[in-house]
């Protein structure tokens, strides 16, 4: 849970948290499990949805307080900046390529962003994240396909410009 929550939100306090509600969401509702896919399933669905609803809460703060929200009252320190993310499994080496990726993850529309994650990071199969997403297996692969072509075109300029 917590590697999902940190490849969406790019926060680890807030990864935490979200696994944290996760389990408390799971307990509560446990008796609701419908068993018409696996538990493991079940719980990638939850973890994913607090991941994303998180990440609406996020936006909907800066669209109300924008200059606000970024910064701390008290010290003026940045609160949020996504684009010195380090996700924690990334070798020194790679760490600028790996701002730049996940950087242009965030850029992603929602549900190609999921299907890509759930794809590259979780590695899952196409049947598990469309029964996670609730859409077709055809559906996956076309948001996996946009996302990768998307990626691409948004990356091109930072990978040919280190191989020259």
């Amino acid at each position: 849970m917590f590697n999902t929550a940190i490849s969406f939100v790019q926060q680890q306090e807030w990864a935490e948290d979200i696994a944290q509600e996760v389990f408390i969401e799971i307990y509560q509702s446990i008796e609701k499990f419908n068993e018409l896919s696996s538990l493991g399933t079940w719980i990638y669905r939850v973890t994913v949805n607090k991941c994303l609803d998180q990440i609406r809460a996020q936006k909907r703060q800066k669209r109300f307080a924008f200059i606000t929200s970024l910064f701390h009252k008290d010290n003026g320190e940045l609160i949020h900046d996504t684009s010195n993310f380090e996700h924690p499994g990334i070798l020194a080496e790679r760490k600028e390529q790996a701002k730049a990726l996940f950087q242009a993850i965030q850029g992603l529309p929602e549900a190609q962003k999921t299907a890509f994650l759930l794809s590259q990071i979780e590695e899952m199969s196409q049947k598990e994240i469309a029964e996670i997403m609730n859409v077709s297996v055809k559906a996956v692969e076309s948001l996996i396909q946009r996302a990768k072509a998307s990626l691409r075109k948004k990356l091109e300029n930072i990978y040919d410009g280190r191989r020259k």
